[in-house]
């Protein structure tokens, strides 16, 4: 096995234990996993919010070298002083590969190093479906520099075959077809089937349609079935949840539905074992980290029809796929698991089949290698190119 020096370039969590969000938790998750590879001297270099120097330090078998934020919101800073701090870094490490993720593909454009660049979703799109004044302009800010960004990189790794799709005749990088990892820890989780538990993780937004599922849980308890949602997750605008929260009061479901804010991995792999069912019905998603844990962890999913949920779940198999904007298809799927212990099994069981073949990140972590050797070997790669 060649050995080479990587540089991840990613949104990396001060506490890895306690990830914020889909990207740190894949970074997390990847670069442990990275760092077992006899093959691999990894190095992350990541940027904090946080007006503090430059350092760095030692964790699980890789170095992580913290920036300070360059200034600016997030679309200023990966463009601009982000992106210069970002080429000034590679300069001094001199890496074999770099692999960057998400906006940290917009710091390393046009670095003239062997790179691999992993979208985990379509910026521009998620600011549609925010509020706020000047969604139109900053929709169109984000998909012209989203749009230039794909056009700059060699190699892609799409996380589903929904984001190869999209990227279809804007890119001529050989792509390549990866899924997440997840933690490890969650394919150990013990079940102790709650029955009438449902638990979702995501961020409480219009994105995630978390007004959605309230309205179907709302109708599956107004048709007689005893059941408990639990919400984990923090929201990222506050008029949205204002919004939730007033459903709730006025559908007189406080007492079963509970909003859990930010909880720890260990809290969200408690909450796994003790789930019926685990629900995300999002507009839009590449590939959400809460559906491939709860599979991970054998909890049957409902989830949407759309975007990256049905390559992740095979509907009447390891869940349901519902339309997001019918919450009486919502609470039928629901129904017919939480009434149904046996399927709740056999669709647990195959979840859980799928995510060890597709989702441990020991063999995404090999993967991904076998990418950076075949990108540093001949410079092309053996991925397919375009959205075949």
């Amino acid at each position: 096995m060649d050995r080479y020096k990587l540089c991840v370039a990613t949104s990396f969590p001060e506490r890895p234990q306690a990830p914020h969000g889909g990207v740190e938790a894949v970074s997390v998750n990847l670069v442990r996993a990275l760092a077992r590879l006899d093959g691999l001297e990894v190095h992350v270099v990541t940027t904090d919010r946080a007006d503090r120097a430059a350092g760095e330090v030692a964790w699980d078998g890789a170095i992580i070298h913290r920036l300070p934020w360059a200034g600016g919101k997030t679309l200023t800073h990966a463009t601009g002083p982000g992106r210069r701090q970002m080429a000034d870094f590679l300069k001094r490490l001199q890496p074999d590969l770099v692999h960057a993720h998400d906006t940290y593909g917009l710091m390393v454009k046009g670095v003239a190093l062997p790179r691999v660049f992993t979208i985990h979703g379509f910026i521009h799109e998620d600011t549609r479906l925010q509020s706020g004044g000047l969604v139109w302009l900053r929709w169109r800010l984000w998909r012209r520099v989203e749009l230039a960004g794909w056009a700059d990189q060699p190699h892609i790794i799409s996380i589903s075959p929904y984001v190869r799709e999209r990227l279809c005749g804007l890119t001529g990088a050989t792509i390549h077809d990866i899924d997440n990892p997840v933690d490890e820890e969650v394919f150990g989780v013990n079940r102790a089937d709650g029955g009438g538990v449902i638990f979702s993780a995501a961020l409480i937004c219009p994105r995630k349609n978390t007004l959605g599922l309230l309205r179907a849980f709302a109708k599956l308890t107004a048709g007689g079935v005893e059941a408990r949602l639990r919400l984990a997750g923090t929201a990222s605008d506050s008029a949205y949840e204002r919004q939730v929260r007033d459903f709730i009061k006025t559908s007189g479901l406080t007492a079963r539905i509970a909003l859990l804010g930010a909880i720890s991995r260990n809290q969200i792999h408690e909450e796994l074992s003790r789930a019926g069912v685990f629900a995300l019905v999002s507009f839009e998603e590449g590939a959400p980290m809460g559906v491939a844990e709860a599979m991970a962890a054998g909890v049957p999913v409902v989830t949407s029809n759309r975007c990256g949920m049905p390559y992740m779940v095979r509907d009447g198999e390891s869940g349901f796929l519902v339309d997001p904007n019918n919450p009486d298809d919502t609470a039928r799927r629901l129904r017919e698991l939480l009434e149904n212990g046996p399927l709740r099994k056999q669709m647990g069981d195959k979840g859980r089949e799928i995510a060890l073949d597709r989702f441990h990140p020991d063999r995404v972590a090999q993967k991904t290698y076998e990418v950076y050797s075949r990108v540093i070997r001949d410079g092309q790669g053996r991925g397919q190119h375009g959205c075949s």
